[in-house]
């Protein structure tokens, strides 16, 4: 009698422990599928390029790689010398200008003072022109300036944003190109976290939800909050055609896998041992019933 109640009582927490552990995996499935929530995620930010805006040799270089800057603080500046000579041109032409603007406007007004018997219309028409093309060329004289100061000032290559300077590796005596970038910043105030979630649940995402952040590698949950769902995607199965008719994949695969959906979240604060580096891992977990 022992052994039968036994062996019921082994029975029974055999199939108890089968029981307990399908329930857990049906959970755990309907989680997976379900919970707004993914592994896929990335922290990202906007990666400005630092170009110059006139060519030249390097003449000094300000900061290093990975350092911190701020808006207006010099990266680098060319040389100078050529363009301080540019405007020392532009300066003396624009006092060649600016005499013979006064002298056509002496003619003019002395021409302008004398009668038709003693001038004829036609000389004083002439003063006109020589006064109107006189100005055109001291607006123009004025205008090479500007942009010869311009010039001068664009030596100086600063930050455009705040950020970290990396793969950097200008030296003094390189030769840089106008509007060639010669090395990233990253936009460190632009900072946030992409996470990719299957299309099945987005329909528990909604903007201003409550979002925990677990960077991989790191021990401290970060919050924030949802700021907005892509507003769409890329379709794989339609390219571009010859003939501006719409070119379909003819084929299907009857395992049909959601699609991915970037949803970007903006972290609310950043505890001063997490290093929030473009490209690291994290988990997203979005709490929609918290925002209710």
């Amino acid at each position: 009698m022992n052994q039968i109640f036994g062996a019921i009582g082994r029975v029974g927490i055999t199939l108890l422990a089968v029981a307990v552990a399908g329930a857990v995996g049906w959970w755990l499935w309907i989680y997976e599928l379900t919970e707004p929530w993914t592994r896929d995620g990335r922290v990202r930010a906007d990666v400005v390029g630092v170009a110059p805006d006139v060519s030249g040799l390097v003449g000094a270089v300000l900061v290093h790689d990975n350092q911190e800057v701020h808006v207006g603080d010099v990266i680098f500046q060319v040389d100078r010398a050529r363009f301080v000579l540019a405007l020392q041109q532009a300066d003396a032409v624009l006092a060649a200008r600016l005499a013979a603007l006064r002298e056509a406007t002496l003619e003019q007004r002395r021409y302008h003072a004398l009668t038709s018997v003693e001038v004829s219309q036609e000389k004083q028409q002439q003063t006109d022109s020589a006064l109107q093309e006189a100005a055109a060329a001291y607006q123009q004289a004025q205008a090479d300036r500007a942009v010869a100061q311009l010039n001068l000032d664009r030596t100086q290559v600063s930050a455009p944003v705040n950020g970290i300077i990396t793969n950097f590796d200008l030296r003094p005596g390189d030769y840089v190109t106008a509007g060639k970038a010669v090395t990233a910043l990253v936009d460190t105030d632009s900072i946030h976290v992409d996470g990719y979630f299957e299309e099945t649940k987005l329909a528990s995402i909604h903007p201003g939800d409550p979002v925990t952040v677990r960077l991989m590698g790191g021990t401290t949950d970060l919050a924030g909050h949802v700021q907005s769902i892509a507003g769409g995607i890329e379709d794989r199965e339609r390219s571009a055609s010859g003939n501006l008719l719409a070119n379909i994949n003819p084929t299907f695969s009857w395992v049909r896998l959601a699609q991915r959906v970037p949803v970007r979240v903006t972290i609310d604060h950043v505890p001063d041992e997490v290093r929030l580096i473009p490209g690291r891992t994290a988990t997203v977990i979005v709490h929609p019933a918290a925002a209710k």
